[in-house]
């Protein structure tokens, strides 16, 4: 007789805005997951599951796993370690870091290093902010991925600003700005897809020929890094036609004829034309749909916006800019109008009770996480990073300037400690590896960016090995260093309660806003146990319909007082990447082409790079050419190439074709050094340059040269 095995309802972790429910199925007499499917109950993922998470087990069950605490033994770099116990890892990170603590360098000489390996609430920063909060550690500003993108729309939209996900099949012209949704967001593409089989239209502007674009009704071919341009550029076309909402202006925003002015004047089809390398008829075809959507298509117009729109010198301001252009045609009036960047904002977790901030001693650095560089090199005010603790991310991949982040790792002055799932790259330099769980061996509290449902992601097997979560391993460390036990000796499940705003569960006197926490009204902890819950907000949301923006003004900022204030300029405005050909003929001279590197989808970021099916899947390291490009090259498809610039050079295999217009190259990442033919990856040519608002990374402001290799 075939018994019934049970299942548990979990979350993919992975830094995605889809946040996928998971059903997995256990076998718990021999403690193993042995199915894993997606939930098709949840509300919005319905089921279906990426092709990296489909084969999570693979990931879970991994030859490779790193199952125990190690110490290296080689050389810094070498990868070699011996087997340790938990004990002795313990003592000697607390001896290491006490030590640096009561050196003249001081704690802040101690920089924690982390990002989204989980999203998670407990797992991304919960006990780990806390311990090292009250170590009196450098801060760490997280700012490699979103930040920009997020101060952008905080300058227009003010915090808080989102529209319902679900609400965008109601959308009739749908405008994928920077973002590649059917792969990187691909249950919002099948909302996008539902709302043409309605009527839609699906445009796509990105310098690259995604999957999107290529599935799109019309691919717009920008020039990167010149967002901003087109959409003033657009705008003078509304003005001009009168095809803007003058009730909403003149009810609902600041700045509208301060914006015109600037428009008229300044960003006519023809200037836009040739900063951003499209014609006037695309320009002024584009401004036609766009403003007049409700009239061509039958419905508003939505933009959907992702972070490769932001990862340059003008990266906030090209946000902030874009996000302007629904308040002219007034479709924040209707559901599923407007722009979408992250719905994350939308969940009231009380982060201060989570991180206590109120452990930071007064004066204490922040250390810009897109200057690791920097930081390795002692090159930042502020003491010399000493100890760098690493969890949630793999730097030595990652991390732009690569060739100058290795050899800070290679420091022998360096204490690192890795707490990771395999031996990464930034693994190979640690001083002592620590072996993390996954998630089906820890519980956590998950919201999302991409949709407004919440969910605990219960734990279906105990740990492998000694595996243990962050939170363990903080509190380890904290007994260890004897630091307060009320701090740390709280449950993961507390802390999610705390999370949650339950009654009581804030033990410490924390507790978010009653404005704020509405949305989690009637929301337990149990409930999210279940299975996804919705946050308390109304079906086919309009948020901004009559206004009400969570700005200073209480309108949307056309023009903005705070950036006066602060400096810069309070309109939208154009400002072009760091390194632009137009405006750095200097640099282009040498380095003509502009590289873009976003993600292979058989990869996140770094992560399943590991997993040989999905490096199988990705095929290897490309570079895809115009012709133009690489005939003037005497390159042919399928050569080896060498990519480089004066930070650094790596190698690819040119795939030449019509996915790119000329002038720009595409490599798709990230691949782990190791993986590669010479030990690098499309960082090494990366620069630390830092973004206009936000303090974000600027990955796609890269010009480099391309020859045979």
């Amino acid at each position: 007789m075939t018994r019934e095995l049970p299942t548990v309802r979990a979350v993919c972790p992975h830094d995605c805005p889809d946040t996928c429910g998971l059903v997995v199925t256990v076998d718990p007499v021999a403690n193993r997951a042995v199915a894993l499917r997606g939930d098709r109950d949840h509300p919005f993922t319905r089921g279906f599951l990426c092709q990296k998470v489909a084969n999570y087990l693979d990931r879970v069950y991994h030859p490779e796993r790193l199952l125990y605490p190690m110490r290296r033994v080689g050389k810094k770099g070498d990868g070699r370690f011996e087997r340790i116990g938990w004990a002795e890892a313990v003592r000697t990170i607390a001896d290491r870091l006490r030590a640096v603590a009561a050196s003249p360098d001081g704690p802040q000489a101690v920089l924690p290093y982390s990002y989204a390996g989980t999203m998670g609430k407990l797992m991304y920063g919960s006990l780990d902010r806390r311990f090292f909060h009250r170590l009196g550690a450098s801060l760490l500003d997280r700012t490699i991925c979103a930040t920009a993108g997020a101060a952008g729309c905080d300058v227009t939209l003010g915090t808080r600003a989102m529209l319902d996900p679900e609400a965008a099949v109601n959308a009739r012209y749908v405008v994928n700005w920077g973002s590649n949704t059917s792969v990187t967001n691909t249950h919002f593409w099948k909302v996008e897809f539902e709302a043409r089989k309605r009527g839609a239209r699906i445009v796509t502007i990105d310098p690259y020929r995604s999957p999107t674009a290529a599935k799109s009704d019309w691919w717009i071919p920008i020039r990167p890094g010149t967002d901003a341009a087109l959409a003033l550029g657009v705008m003078h076309v509304l003005f001009r036609e009168g095809w803007v909402d003058r009730d909403y202006l003149d009810n609902h925003c600041v700045g509208a004829d301060q914006l015109r002015d600037r428009v008229m004047t300044e960003f006519a089809p023809a200037r836009v034309a040739a900063i951003t390398g499209l014609s006037v008829d695309e320009i002024e075809r584009f401004a036609r749909e766009y403003g007049r959507s409700r009239e061509l298509f039958g419905g508003p117009a939505l933009i959907r916006l992702n972070y490769g729109l932001q990862r340059h010198g003008g990266g906030g301001t090209a946000v902030r800019t874009v996000v302007c252009l629904p308040a002219l045609t007034g479709d924040w009036r209707h559901p599923g109008g407007g722009a979408l960047l992250s719905t994350s904002k939308a969940y009231p977790f009380d982060d201060t009770f989570l991180t206590r901030p109120d452990l930071i001693p007064p004066g204490t650095r922040t250390i810009n996480m897109t200057q690791l560089a920097e930081a390795l090199h002692g090159e930042l005010p502020g003491p010399p990073v000493k100890a760098l603790f690493v969890y949630n991310s793999n730097p030595a991949a990652v991390c732009p300037d690569q060739s100058r982040v290795l050899s800070g790792l290679r420091r022998d002055d360096l204490f690192t400690v890795v707490h990771d799932q395999f031996q990464t790259d930034t693994a190979d330099y640690a001083d002592i590896l620590l072996p993390a769980t996954t998630q089906l061996e820890h519980f956590d509290l998950h919201g999302s960016y991409g949709h407004l449902y919440v969910q605990a992601n219960n734990a279906a097997v105990a740990p492998l090995g000694e595996a243990k979560p962050n939170t363990e391993v903080f509190r380890l460390l904290a007994r260890e260093m004897g630091y307060e036990p009320e701090l740390f000796d709280i449950s993961d499940e507390e802390l999610a309660r705390g999370a949650l705003g339950e009654p009581g569960a804030s033990a410490f006197g924390f507790g978010m806003p009653q404005e704020v926490a509405a949305a989690f009204d009637g929301i337990t902890l149990d409930d999210t146990k279940r299975g996804p819950v919705r946050l308390n907000l109304p079906a086919d949301w309009a948020p901004f319909a009559e206004g009400n923006f969570p700005t200073p003004s209480g309108k949307c900022e056309l023009y903005s007082e705070r950036e006066g204030r602060a400096g810069r300029d309070p309109l939208p405005h154009y400002q072009p990447p760091h390194e632009d050909p137009q405006t750095r003929p200097d640099l282009a001279a040498d380095y003509p082409l502009q590289l873009l590197t976003p993600p292979v989808p058989a990869f996140l970021n770094s992560t399943f790079a590991n997993i040989e099916k999905q490096r199988a899947s990705a095929g290897g390291v490309t570079l895809e050419m115009h012709p133009a490009d690489a005939e003037a090259r005497g390159i042919a498809d399928g050569q080896p190439v060498s990519v480089f610039n004066a930070r650094g050079r790596f190698r690819a295999t040119a795939s030449v074709g019509e996915s790119v217009k000329p002038g720009v190259v595409v490599s798709l990442g990230i691949w782990w050094n190791r993986y590669t033919a010479d030990g690098v990856n499309g960082n090494t040519t990366t620069s630390t340059a830092l973004t206009d608002l936000g303090g974000g990374a600027t990955f796609f402001d890269n010009l480099v040269q391309v020859e045979r290799a």
